[in-house]
C-alpha cells in the first residue's frame, strides 16, 4: 500500500468510503437522501484541500452537516468507518493525517450537533 499523494489517491479514498457508508446500517439512513454526483467532488475537494494543499476549499464543512441531526455515536461511527476505509487503502502520513482530521471532524460535529 501507499501513502495518499494525489487526487486520483482521494477520489479512490472517497468512492470506497461512500460505497461503505451506503451499505452500512448506522449511516445508510443519514446520506440515503444525499445527491453524490452534487457530494463527491465536494469532498473529493475538501481532502484534497485537506491532505494535499489543493487551494480553494471555503465552505464550512460542520455548518453543512448540521442538518444530519445525528448523536455522538453516529459521528463516531462514521469516524470507525472512515479509518477502516484508509486502512484498507493507503499507509503513510497523510493516510495518518485524514484519520486525524476525520477524528476531529466527527468529535467536533458531534460534540456541536448532538442529539439524543
Amino acid at each position: 500500500m501507499t501513502d495518499i499523494v494525489s487526487k486520483e489517491d482521494v477520489v479512490i479514498l472517497v468512492n470506497a468510503f461512500y460505497e461503505r457508508v451506503l451499505q452500512d446500517d448506522v449511516l445508510g439512513p443519514f446520506f440515503k437522501h444525499v445527491n453524490f454526483e452534487k457530494h463527491k467532488p465536494k469532498m473529493i475537494h475538501f481532502w484534497s484541500f485537506v491532505l494535499l494543499d489543493e487551494p480553494g476549499y471555503t465552505t464550512n464543512i460542520t455548518e453543512v452537516h448540521q442538518h444530519l441531526h445525528a448523536n455522538m455515536q453516529a459521528y463516531m461511527h462514521w469516524n470507525d468507518l472512515f479509518s477502516e476505509t484508509v486502512n484498507a487503502h493507503f499507509t503513510g502520513p497523510n493516510a495518518e493525517a485524514a484519520k486525524l482530521r476525520a477524528h476531529t471532524l466527527a468529535w467536533t460535529m458531534g460534540t456541536k450537533f448532538n442529539t439524543p
